[in-house]
């Protein structure tokens, strides 16, 4: 006689209510703005801007996040960078790194 297999979390009615509700989605615009807030403890640095989302593949949301790494004057030579921020399906940072640096007058070609 064969295992029968599994049955999906959504099939299964043995499973409490409560537990079902442990398991949240995380939305778009709280992904920005736990990314942001979290990022910012981290590193120290203030977001100035946010200029990507996508969804994580594992679950969770990808967040690019622009900031001024060095202030100058004017401020069109200032150094900027921009952060991938990831972040579970729970909204807490998993991972964090830069990806580029770039001063602020610049444009993508």
């Amino acid at each position: 006689m064969t295992e029968s297999p599994k049955p999906f979390l959504a099939q299964n009615n043995n499973v409490p209510e409560s537990s079902e509700k442990s398991v949240s989605r995380l939305r778009a615009a709280d992904a920005i703005r736990e990314a942001t807030a979290q990022f910012g403890v981290v590193t120290g640095l203030a977001p100035h801007a946010v200029t990507g989302l996508r969804t994580r593949a594992e679950g969770g949301w990808s967040v690019l996040v622009d900031v001024v790494e060095l202030a100058r004057i004017p401020d069109s030579t200032s150094v900027m960078a921009t952060y991938r921020v990831d972040l579970d399906a729970a909204g807490e940072l998993i991972a964090c790194e830069r990806l580029r640096r770039f001063t602020r007058g610049a444009t993508d070609s």
